[in-house]
């Protein structure tokens, strides 16, 4: 149940909620976790819109976007991780509609250690969410 936090100028992204959710339903796609409320309802993603001057380079150029996916530790295998940072570059650019912005995409990738994932007020850890995922499919098949 990833967080995503996207950073960007004002302005670099005319739909920032259709970025919000294409972004979550990508990383709930290559997670490939069960399409259930639990998982949608708790992947989601975050656009912050910066003011100019906010973001530099060393040469003082701003147009870059940050892209930041929190996850639970071990979420993301090498294969997901590379799905992972191609989706999401390709998502940022589109959404922006400047092909040239995935030269400028940075994805970092964090894990968060076992009960340092927090949900509904408790600090779980992997065994504890897969615990909750499997009774939620219990429930929604009986």
């Amino acid at each position: 149940m990833p967080m995503i936090d996207i950073y960007a100028t004002a302005g670099t992204f005319p739909d920032p909620h259709r970025l919000a959710r294409d972004a979550a339903a990508a990383v709930m796609r290559v997670e490939q976790v069960p399409d259930i409320p639990m998982f949608r309802s708790n992947t989601a993603a975050f656009v912050h819109e910066l003011p100019p001057g906010a973001i530099s380079n060393v040469d003082g150029d701003g147009g870059y976007v940050r892209v930041q996916v929190l996850t639970n530790a071990g979420a993301l295998d090498r294969d997901k991780q590379l799905a992972v940072v191609a989706e999401l570059t390709a998502l940022a650019a589109a959404a922006a509609g400047d092909p040239a912005l995935a030269e400028r995409t940075w994805v970092l990738l964090t894990e968060a250690p076992a009960g340092g994932w927090g949900l509904w007020g408790h600090a779980h850890t992997n065994e504890e969410l897969v615990v909750a995922a499997r009774a939620e499919i219990a429930r929604l098949q009986a």
